[in-house]
């Protein structure tokens, strides 16, 4: 899923707009799919500092553009920081829970943080909730406990990393929000380098983990970092052709590819609980997104 701080103006085109989140979805998946693949050959650091470097190349053209003093200097850089640290984390906790768990099951954690974000904003952001978000928020939770199924068979260090990865993602969200001020190139190359830093530490602390690398090994790294930058490219675009009412609930077409692929490629049948719990993740997700819309229209009107 993806950071989203803005609407899009009324003039886009939205039937463009609709058709580049649907894409920039299946872009996502298509990575999630190739990341469990590729996990289950190289090392979740291996895996992130191939495909952060790639992603940075392909970066390379448009941060020569901005200017490279844009990208370092910049106001709150501790912010910055900690918020490209947190994205650091959970992508790596993504990887390393789906190589572990089925897609379906960690889509889930990941489709919650818009939950934890409206949880947090009253703290973090001084923002106010009412009493109907704080319920929606309660009925995501409930749904997260019964995704989870907490019990000694499957309350497992894959399911713990996976909620705590997306904690961290929610957070680092929450942040961005008191980022908006920031160019995107500014705001992509810090979170793209501190997934380089990230990574590499992590490969020099423990080098056993890096596993001989070929061509099609190199490619298919490289190709996942690319993958993740064009759907983010796609999303960005959707959201200056559409209005975000339209597109973002697009983002929950996630869950349903990760079933779909999931099933095709790696044989994995969603659980029942994992179903229903998803089911009220989704519907707690989509009604405080749709009662921030109303909230801002009332505000501008």
């Amino acid at each position: 899923m993806t950071d989203i701080t803005a609407s899009s103006p009324a003039s886009g085109t939205a039937r463009l707009g609709v058709m580049l989140m649907l894409l920039g979805m299946a872009m996502f998946s298509l990575n999630d799919v190739l990341g469990k693949w590729l996990v289950a050959t190289y090392s979740v650091s291996q895996l992130m500092l191939i495909r952060s470097a790639a992603a940075m190349l392909v970066l390379t053209p448009f941060l020569w553009r901005t200017g490279w003093r844009q990208l370092i200097d910049v106001d709150r850089p501790k912010l910055h920081f900690l918020r490209s640290a947190l994205y650091a984390f959970e992508a790596s906790a993504f990887y390393f829970a789906v190589a572990y768990m089925p897609l379906a099951d960690a889509m889930t954690y990941w489709l919650a943080a818009p939950i934890y974000v409206a949880a947090l904003s009253p703290l973090l952001l001084r923002e106010k909730v009412g009493w109907r978000r704080w319920t929606a928020i309660i009925i995501g939770f409930i749904g997260v406990v019964i995704a989870l199924e907490p019990s000694k068979d499957t309350f497992t260090l894959p399911a713990l990393i996976a909620l705590a990865g997306s904690l961290a993602f929610s957070v680092a969200m929450v942040l961005g929000r008191s980022l908006r001020a920031a160019p995107d190139t500014t705001l992509v190359f810090w979170q793209m380098g501190a997934a380089v830093i990230f990574a590499g530490v992590w490969c020099l602390a423990d080098p056993s983990g890096w596993a001989p690398v070929s061509g099609a090994g190199l490619g298919l790294l490289s190709l996942l970092g690319i993958v993740a930058m064009s759907a983010h490219m796609l999303v960005n675009r959707s959201l200056k052709l559409a209005d975000a009412a339209t597109v973002v609930p697009l983002q929950y077409t996630l869950l349903l590819w990760a079933v779909i692929f999931g099933w095709i490629f790696f044989g994995d049948l969603p659980r029942p609980a994992m179903l229903i719990g998803a089911g009220f993740i989704v519907a707690s997700g989509l009604f405080i997104f749709f009662r921030e819309q109303q909230l801002k229209r009332r505000a501008r009107g």
